[in-house]
């Protein structure tokens, strides 16, 4: 049984953990590409790796419901059936995507962005609540599991909100001149006036999902 409770709680990390976040981390630097190839195959690496995701974690649910005895008397369990099945309305409301200029566009990308954003969430939780049971079950230690998770997931929630600051940060370093010599914007008379003008326009984030789409 320790055989099996282990191959599940690797293809649901693998799922849920891994493939799903890494999905979204691609459409998300997606919006910094300027080339219209580039950004198809964004979109289509995003879809393939999300399609994975919802087969290994089906794979997942097939081998509980075979293998465990589901009385669905603990909160992963039952967090875990819903997931399962908001997997698959996620899958099809993705499939489902309306025609660019429709009415119904925006209620799409709200909805698969809000779904798909909760059910990374709460996929990320249950994994932990799914570490705690099979330390319950097995008697075994998962301290060195739950730190690597944490550190797999901290530095890829670093890299989703640190992306849209990067082309900002390389704008604020030396700006060069016609005759291609670097000066500082503190060397430049009429920097004062510009970055007053600047740093009070409103920097607006990049949302790479609703680009691609809309």
């Amino acid at each position: 049984m320790v055989y099996e409770v282990t191959i599940h709680g690797v293809l649901l990390w693998a799922s849920m953990g891994f493939l799903m976040p890494l999905g979204i981390l691609i459409i998300r630097f997606s919006g910094r590409e300027q080339s219209t190839t580039r950004l198809k195959l964004s979109f289509y690496f995003h879809l393939i790796v999300q399609m994975l995701s919802v087969s290994v974690a089906t794979m997942g649910a097939i081998m509980s419901i075979k293998t465990f005895e589901n009385s669905f008397n603990n909160n992963h369990q039952r967090i875990g059936l819903a997931l399962y099945g908001a997997i698959w309305v996620q899958a099809i409301i993705g499939f489902c995507r309306p025609l660019r200029g429709s009415k119904k566009r925006s209620i799409w990308y709200f909805l698969h962005w809000v779904i798909g954003t909760i059910i990374c969430i709460v996929g990320i939780l249950n994994i932990y609540t799914g570490l705690e049971a099979y330390k319950k079950r097995t008697k075994r230690s998962v301290t060195l599991w739950k730190v690597l998770f944490t550190a797999e997931i901290c530095s890829m929630a670093f890299f989703y909100l640190f992306q849209d600051k990067w082309d900002y940060m390389q704008k604020q370093g030396p700006c060069l001149r016609d005759n291609g010599g670097q000066v500082s914007p503190s060397d430049d008379p009429e920097s004062s006036i510009n970055d007053k003008d600047l740093w009070r326009e409103p920097c607006s984030k990049v949302n790479a999902l609703k680009n691609l789409f809309n």
